[in-house]
């Protein structure tokens, strides 16, 4: 998501990075308690610590991670530099951060409901040179600020540098239809790939407007397969639960729906049913929780722990995971600083998760995907 106009100045951004460093430069409970160490907490008795301590506890040993962020890379989102969202992110303990490109950028504006959509459409090569500038700029920002980009689970959780990222992609747009492309993307790093986002694309419809494939392409399955074959993370978030069928009956891995919340009454087309959330859940995936209220001004812990209470309710807790949408949301946004992810953490204990819980939905189960698609690859 994003705010208004907030795609038709990013090329100016991007062109000015070289000359502004300093502006931009920035898993189950047991295969949770394996992955990540946390057995010294599931063996601790309930309450034996308050909230924050409990908290901070949990933080030590999860891999906090954070399924979709656009950091730092479009201006009327924006609330800080990629760099400053790293400093934040190391100081509340979120380890890793998914970098996201906006394939469609370039194409999208506000219409007069407020409602993103393509306005026009791309000319040839377009998108396409549009994501991997993104890209390049988003690679330059992160060493810059000192986050190196991972491309494997092992490689995430390894010792190193605090806070630390992975490339993805909102929108296959930029594949243009050619298969080849997922390849590419591979080469380049990227280890996450949305199919669709706010433009209706050659791989399937989109929840925000209407249907024109009926569900999922012949290429978008091609490119499933593709994605499988390599190790791409599907991310089918904006896709509609036709899309989402289609990939689950094509999928060999889980899949993940990076960012999304489950229907709470505002009838925003973005949210999605309980069945919707269960399709991706039941190829072993997870949901990122996604942190906005409509008409809502300013951060709400509490409201985003709704949000996330509500999926679990849904799919259970070993298919919950964050997608903050992290500056890409504008308007609405209830969670906008990664130094506050502590106080998500005690709220949720607060709530009645054990710190376990906590872990996976902070991080250990979108782990889990990625290393369960990491060892698929290594297989085919």
């Amino acid at each position: 998501m994003c705010g208004p106009r907030c795609f038709d100045w990013w090329s100016r951004l991007l062109a000015s990075a070289d000359a502004q460093p300093g502006r931009a430069a920035g898993l189950t409970r047991r295969g949770f308690l394996a992955a990540s160490g946390a057995a010294i907490l599931a063996a601790a008795p309930a309450g034996a610590a308050p909230a924050p301590e409990a908290a901070r506890q949990v933080l030590e040993v999860t891999l906090s991670f954070d399924l979709h962020s656009h950091p730092g890379l479009f201006q009327s989102t924006s609330n800080d530099t990629l760099a400053g969202h790293r400093k934040h992110a190391e100081d509340g303990r979120v380890k890793l951060i998914a970098l996201t490109a906006t394939s469609d950028a370039p194409v999208l504006t506000r219409d007069r409901n407020g409602a993103l959509r393509a306005f026009r459409d791309p000319k040839p090569g377009e998108l396409y040179a549009s994501m991997y500038k993104q890209l390049e700029a988003l690679a330059k920002w992160s060493a810059a600020a000192g986050m190196p980009t991972v491309t494997t689970a092992a490689q995430a959780a390894a010792p190193g540098p605090p806070v630390r990222g992975v490339f993805a992609v909102e929108g296959s747009d930029f594949l243009e239809g050619r298969i080849d492309r997922v390849q590419e993307a591979y080469d380049h790093g990227i280890r996450s790939l949305q199919l669709v986002h706010y433009r209706v694309n050659e791989l399937g419809d989109i929840q925000t407007e209407a249907p024109m494939h009926g569900g999922l392409t012949a290429f978008g399955r091609e490119a499933v397969r593709e994605m499988n074959r390599l190790g791409i993370v599907v991310d089918v978030a904006h896709a509609t639960e036709p899309v989402v069928r289609g990939v689950t009956e094509t999928t060999t891995q889980p899949i993940i729906l990076s960012h999304s919340n489950i229907h709470d009454g505002s009838g925003w087309k973005r949210l999605i049913s309980p069945e919707h959330a269960r399709l991706v859940a039941g190829t072993g995936g997870v949901i990122g929780a996604m942190p906005i209220m409509l008409g809502h001004r300013g951060d709400s812990i509490p409201g985003y722990v709704a949000h996330i209470s509500r999926l679990v309710d849904a799919v259970g807790v070993d298919h919950v995971a964050i997608g903050t949408d992290m500056d890409g949301i504008g308007p609405g946004v209830i969670f906008s600083d990664y130094a506050r992810w502590p106080s998500l953490a005690a709220a949720l204990i607060d709530r009645g998760y054990r710190p376990e819980e906590v872990g996976k939905i902070l991080g250990g189960n979108a782990q889990r995907v990625f290393q369960r698609v990491n060892e698929g690859a290594k297989k085919t």
